[in-house]
């Protein structure tokens, strides 16, 4: 059977749909197998192939079915923490996120069936890829948006990644969706000469993508500095104890002082699970000044009250002045409760700590160790766009996060690669401090100097530098690729209302 008739057989091309949203998840980290998030989508385009409106709706949605229950099912991990009433809710309502989630790719397919005058070709190499670019930006933007799970994350380590410092995620996710229809013309083409030309444009693209981390984009500004990443690893079930709140001051104190070598010490999100005001004078301003005579800077995660407000933080204390850092983009039913007129009865029972934050206002950098410091806090690093606000003028980016809610799943590693294409896109060195991990220091190309893994206590050190300069992607962000997908599909929706005219006319003068 050739994979162009596999529209003719129902069952099995919904099989390959959904094993298509299975396959494309192991292109992510932990597993890393990149070539994946081309074969995935090239899979799903070819199930969409000669097949009806609604058939392409039902296979996008089952893909989506495959990748975000596969993919984020580590959303469980996270529910079931919020207390003892939510664990028999946790499946349940993960299930529901995953159902909602995969309406977008479903809602794709069925724009996808929208472009059936535009030859096959084009709807493989042009439309559809542009089709999938929009949908992840709409993803990621939309009710707050959740750019998880980007086609360009996975490629943080591969030949795709290269074009991360010119268009960003987002224009890494349009190459690879773009190498999917070339896959896909190539499987279900039936002249060979076009099938060869397709692998042979796959094979230069990925390849000519790839030479682009040739290029220094950044350059450095200062003499090298050593930083050191603590990671205390206090599981989530005690970190909230009070009981146990003096053992983690003490953890954390301990483990950095034996850190005074490094010019810049950055602790994890919520590293002191309580006010500012209520451990500065007995904990942070000694400790600051044990720090400061040493010449060394802490960056440390804690909450900030502000009149009747209370904010998610990061205190840059130590050598020079103090500086903070309120978190902007807060977690929906983490850190503030939406539509708590119509879900009341659920936020009743979840045990969230430190659940009615507000949104921080002005800066996204601090100073510290004397540099200008691009700050992020928990998943605001999955947000491109968020993070080059504080860019070029920082010279450095610290993420600051507490993955302990998600142990034992594919989250920590996901997000970690995340944080690295963070710093591919911005040319700059990354401090990322998780709570129980994944931590690392990440080097300017995106790659990994320093790592430690999760459930481990332990501090990691590395000599980084200081980066100035702006690559194309901090000078443009994410308009000009946003602007051409939508571009290219509104032109490609009035070329098919002329297609369809057309041939109407012809019919019509028969």
């Amino acid at each position: 059977m050739k994979l162009s008739d596999l529209s003719g057989r129902s069952r099995l091309a919904d099989l390959l749909a959904l094993l298509a949203g299975l396959l494309t998840v192991v292109a992510f980290a932990p597993y890393s197998v990149a070539p994946l998030a081309v074969i995935g989508p090239a899979m799903l385009f070819v199930s969409w192939h000669h097949a009806t409106p609604r058939r392409m709706a039902w296979r996008g949605y089952l893909y989506g079915l495959g990748f975000f229950g596969f993919g984020v099912s580590w959303i469980t991990s996270g529910l079931s923490l919020f207390g003892a009433h939510m664990q028999a809710l946790a499946l349940p309502l993960a299930g529901v996120f995953v159902l909602v989630l995969a309406l977008y790719p479903g809602l794709m397919g069925w724009v996808a069936s929208r472009f059936g005058c535009v030859p096959a070709a084009a709807r493989l190499i042009v439309i559809w890829p542009a089709l999938w670019t929009a949908f992840e930006w709409l993803r990621g933007t939309l009710f707050t948006g959740f750019p998880w799970l980007l086609l360009g994350d996975s490629q943080v380590a591969s030949g795709p990644g290269g074009l991360a410092p010119v268009l960003g995620d987002y224009g890494v996710s349009w190459l690879v969706a773009l190498l999917a229809g070339l896959l896909a013309l190539a499987a279900t083409g039936r002249r060979v000469p076009p099938r060869v030309a397709a692998l042979l444009a796959a094979g230069v693209l990925w390849f000519g993508a790839g030479a682009l981390r040739q290029v220094d984009w950044t350059h450095p500004t200062g003499a090298p500095m050593r930083v050191s990443v603590v990671q205390g690893n206090v599981p989530q079930q005690v970190k909230w104890v009070p009981s146990e709140f003096e053992r983690t001051l003490a953890r954390y104190r301990d483990l950095t002082r034996a850190h005074w070598d490094s010019r810049l010490i950055v602790w994890p999100e919520s590293a002191i699970p309580a006010l500012y005001r209520e451990v500065a004078a007995r904990y942070l301003d000694p400790l600051a000044a044990e720090a400061a005579s040493h010449g060394s800077t802490l960056m440390v995660g804690l909450f900030v009250r502000r009149g009747q407000k209370i904010y998610n933080a990061v205190a840059s204390v130590g050598d020079g002045a103090p500086g903070f850092y309120f978190k902007h983009h807060l977690v929906p039913f983490g850190e503030y409760m939406p539509f708590k007129g119509l879900l009341g009865w659920l936020y009743r029972d979840m045990n969230v700590p430190m659940s009615g934050l507000s949104a921080g206002r002005g800066g996204y950098t601090v100073q510290a160790a004397g540099q200008t410091v691009d700050v992020s806090i928990c998943y605001e690093d999955a947000y491109g766009d968020l993070v080059i606000r504080g860019l070029p003028q920082a010279s450095l980016l610290v993420n600051v996060s507490d993955d302990a809610w998600f142990d034992g799943s594919l989250e920590p590693a996901q997000h970690m690669q995340i944080a690295r294409m963070r710093a591919l896109e911005t040319g700059r060195y990354l401090l990322r401090a998780a709570n129980t991990g994944i931590s690392g220091i990440v080097g300017p190309k995106g790659e990994v100097i320093a790592l430690a893994d999760m459930g481990r206590t332990e501090v990691i050190s590395a000599e980084v530098r200081p980066m100035g300069g702006a690559t194309p992607y901090v000078r443009i962000g994410n308009g000009p690729v946003v602007g051409a997908v939508f571009a290219i599909l509104f032109f490609g929706w009035v070329f098919g209302l002329a297609m369809t005219r057309n041939q109407q006319r012809k019919m019509e003068s028969k």
